[in-house]
């Protein structure tokens, strides 16, 4: 089982940016998609972002397209969302996800971090 921390949630302004860092425990996650995905008040969980096992390959959702970066860093077992430019549309909770292969769905989730941006 992995276990996903994400951290480097906050409060900003609009046109401002955040990283979220999402720290994976208990097993490499070098093969696994990693999916980000995001929760607003009254709203239904929506992807934001995924990265393949190589970090060439990635997705955006249209709404953060050209704004939001996905990455990830091997040797700390760990995968990032850079957001710039950022609305306050985009206030949210953000997940990390995990899915191992044979990538069937996404088996492990992080507790979430809070983004706020402010107008």
């Amino acid at each position: 089982q992995v276990l996903l921390v994400e951290s480097g949630g906050g409060l900003v302004q609009a046109g401002g940016s955040l990283k979220l860092s999402c720290a994976a425990s208990g097993r490499t996650i070098s093969s696994y998609l990693m999916g980000w995905f995001r929760q607003a008040p009254g709203k239904e969980r929506e992807f934001v972002a995924r990265i393949g096992w190589s970090a060439g390959s990635t997705s955006y959702a249209d709404s953060v397209q050209g704004r939001f970066t996905s990455s990830r860093d091997g040797a700390k077992n760990t995968v990032y969302l850079q957001m710039n430019s950022l609305k306050p549309e985009d206030t949210a909770v953000y997940y990390c996800a995990a899915d191992p292969p044979p990538y069937q769905e996404y088996e492990c989730w992080g507790q979430g971090a809070q983004v706020n941006v402010s107008s």
